[in-house]
């Protein structure tokens, strides 16, 4: 079933493409929430009227998320976490964990935005980029620590 997407849907694409999906996802999930509309004639020529309007917005979008990604590049985020024995952890860090720590360095971003490919489970440094919109995907540094060494650097 063909339908025209009227907001950017990762997995499908972004706003104003007219994309392929299975009918029940259409009629279940993307029609009933206001996030895409049934391609016919009629639709697609007020889509065509709308494609400056859309244009403009995606052009704020990325300016947006360029001034975000240029705040983010570089960021460290240090985590304390329980250790065992050598550098393996208790637990594991995860992208909820990280989303807290920038957290609290003033940057909120959703936890689905972070591209950690699998959860964290020893200590060291990592490369976790985060995407923020589109082709946009700043990288930042999280420090994985023992929370033991954290206690000792503070005192």
């Amino acid at each position: 079933m063909r339908v025209i997407l009227k907001e950017t849907i990762d997995s499908l694409g972004i706003i104003g493409s007219e994309v392929d999906v299975k009918k029940g996802y259409a009629r279940n999930f993307l029609i009933p929430q206001g996030k895409a509309v049934f391609a016919t004639e009629q639709s697609r020529r007020q889509m065509e009227q709308e494609r400056a309007k859309i244009e403009l917005q995606m052009a704020k979008e990325r300016e947006t998320a360029a001034q975000m990604a240029a705040k983010i590049e570089g960021l460290v985020c240090r985590i304390p976490a329980k250790v065992a024995e050598g550098e393996r952890l208790y637990g594991s860090v995860t992208t909820k964990d990280i989303a807290e720590a920038m957290k609290q360095q003033n940057i909120e971003i959703p936890k689905r935005m972070i591209l950690l490919v699998e959860p964290i489970k020893q200590t060291g440094t990592y490369q976790v980029p985060i995407r923020i919109y589109k082709d946009v995907e700043p990288e930042i540094t999280v420090e994985v620590v023992s929370d033991k060494m954290e206690a000792e650097t503070q005192q």
